[in-house]
């Protein structure tokens, strides 16, 4: 049974703030004096929590660009509730820009956060996150300081709309850009097409990486109900982050850090919720490494265990056909939760107080086209396939809701390229030996190879195969992929290539072998010829020899551990630390 949380007791505790600010003598004085340059009045230093928001506001990440807003909303929760609200910013992370992927950075960020809140007079914390690598980066480092926090998402653009149809991030990029390569579409009509798909602030409106954190955050019970659906540029984003202030005080008077909702419980209901929404495959690596943050005993075999018989119940693209204005308006995350309420653990804890049980007993659905019932699934199996074979030891990841059923068990000659710049450029080269049967094997694209693991495992498909009317092929890779990508797409193969691992031992018309079933991805090449093939591998130069990018190669682990740092695992909480005067 888990401890509930009771919205309405307090608990008397000093505040980390009172180290700072309560002190006689110089020690109070300079802190205190140095703030009230800001007016702030006297009457914010008696003691009330401090609530820290951390804001990843950017106008380098779209996502993002509103916070500086929404942040707004938050500070007058906080006053509502007798706080005092400190605004700071952290790095942020913006997909499309970023290079050579925010992946490489979302452990930057994680660190940013954590020591930005260790070394400053921060009791609580608000967490303002939009873009998808912002969300785990944003709940590593709180988990690492275990300060009471929660968890406010930017939520979701609205929706792209061109010539009558409604397009959908990242989604349709895909398919507007295979018709522009193969002669579909004009180079004008595909530039009408993106003013057309991105109208506003927020995240992509697909079932992205960024929408199934919000929603998973949301899930786990660190974020308001809600909070995954409600537009960007609904007022009711605004509410919710007012409500989200208030909230932050209660914790901190309450005693409630983040390691009391983020419990075994709640990544258990997550890894069902990934399956019912037909999540993003980088939830893998993003509630991999904040369980390593806390402790709590979590592993990538976990992900199949309880996510392989989840239905998917939302009919959202990549996997289905609408988006996430639709998903809010059918009622959002608590109808999903309600109906499949038999398979999660009610007690887990809710930010709010009281339990997600409580929190989703009187959600009604308004669609039963959008959020399918349970006898009607978008599939019968939404969760993902953790694969493991002589390919991959350590395991890779398919999402059977976005594949092609008929390439769920399939025997192929691979196709092998040595890296992402060696795929784009033969990919189209007419004379490429390749068919529909073919799989496409991406190597030196992990953690350390690329480096930072980027989303480039949904690799694009032969143009002269496009043109034959071609709409999948099994592909395999040590990458990741967007969450609004599709394709039969096996990921996150582990040890990754540049590591020797045996991706990097496969060679083009080696056969491979995908059982979704039997859990199995192999080449089938006997243990005597891999290893006399391991004996002749030359690892990769490695892309940095200073700065962060040395760190990162150094200290980064493999997928089927997060891809956190291995230093970092484990938290430290927020130890009293010397004063700096």
């Amino acid at each position: 049974m888990t401890e509930t949380l009771d919205a309405s007791s307090t608990t008397a505790r000093p505040r980390r703030s009172a180290e700072w600010f309560a002190r006689a003598g110089k020690y109070g004085f300079i802190p205190r004096s140095w703030m009230k340059s800001q007016g702030f009045s006297a009457e914010l230093f008696d003691g009330r929590p401090v609530i820290g928001i951390c804001n990843t506001w950017s106008e380098l990440t779209n996502c993002n660009r509103h916070l500086r807003d929404l942040a707004e909303h938050v500070k007058r929760g906080v006053l509502m509730a007798g706080g005092f609200p400190l605004e700071f910013p952290v790095t942020s992370l913006g997909e499309p820009l970023m290079r050579p992927t925010t992946m490489m950075f979302r452990n930057l960020v994680a660190m940013d956060v954590e020591e930005t809140i260790r070394a400053n007079p921060i009791d609580g914390v608000v967490l303002l996150a939009g873009c998808d690598k912002t969300t785990p980066a944003l709940l590593m480092g709180a988990a690492s300081c275990d300060v009471p926090a929660i968890l406010v998402s930017g939520g979701p653009m609205l929706n792209g709309r061109y010539k009558g149809r409604e397009l959908g991030s990242g989604t349709d990029v895909f398919k507007l850009d295979e018709d522009y390569r193969t002669g579909k579409i004009s180079k004008a009509e595909i530039e009408a097409a993106e003013a057309a798909m991105s109208r506003s602030a927020g995240s992509c409106m697909t079932m992205g990486t960024a929408s199934t954190m919000a929603l998973l955050t949301e899930a786990m019970g660190i974020g308001l109900p809600m909070n995954g659906t409600i537009p960007a540029p609904d007022s009711r984003r605004a509410v919710l982050a007012e409500q989200a202030g208030k909230r932050a005080v209660e914790l901190v008077l309450q005693d409630i850090s983040i390691s009391k909702i983020l419990t075994r419980a709640a990544f258990e209901n997550a890894v069902k919720v990934a399956g019912a929404i037909g999540g993003s495959t980088n939830a893998v690596v993003h509630l991999l490494a904040l369980a390593g943050r806390l402790g709590v005993p979590f592993t990538l075999n976990d992900w199949d265990v309880l996510g392989r018989d989840v239905p998917c119940l939302v009919d959202l693209k990549p996997s289905g056909r609408f988006l996430m204005e639709e998903f809010f308006d059918a009622g959002g995350l608590p109808v999903v939760m309600r109906r499949i309420a038999d398979r999660l653990d009610l007690d887990a804890p809710a930010i709010e107080g009281g339990t997600i049980g409580a929190r989703i007993a009187a959600a009604e659905g308004w669609n039963d086209e959008v959020i399918r019932p349970v006898d009607n699934p978008l599939t019968p199996r939404g969760g993902l396939v953790v694969l493991r074979g002589n390919l991959a030891p350590d395991g890779a990841i398919l999402k059977p809701s976005a594949a092609s059923k008929t390439l769920m068990q399939h025997r192929g000659k691979a196709v092998v390229f040595n890296d992402a710049e060696d795929f784009r450029a033969r990919i189209d080269d007419p004379d490429l030996d390749v068919t529909a049967d073919s799989v496409l094997v991406l190597q030196n694209a992990g953690p350390v190879g690329y480096p930072g693991m980027p989303e480039v495992g949904s690799m694009a498909l032969p143009k002269k195969l496009l043109a034959e009317g071609v709409t999948d092929m099994v592909r395999v890779s040590d990458a990741r992929m967007s969450g609004t990508a599709f394709g039969t797409v096996v990921l996150h193969v582990a040890p990754e290539s540049a590591l020797g691992g045996p991706l990097a031992l496969v060679r083009t018309g080696d056969i491979i072998v995908l059982d979704t079933e039997a859990r199995r991805i192999d080449v089938d090449l006997s243990a005597e010829e891999l290893e006399r093939r391991r004996q002749d591998f030359v690892p990769p130069k490695p892309a940095y020899d200073r700065g962060y990018g040395k760190l990162f190669l150094d200290h980064v682990q493999q997928a089927d551990k997060g891809v956190d740092f291995d230093f970092l695992v484990g938290s430290s909480g927020t130890p009293p630390s010397k004063v700096s005067f």
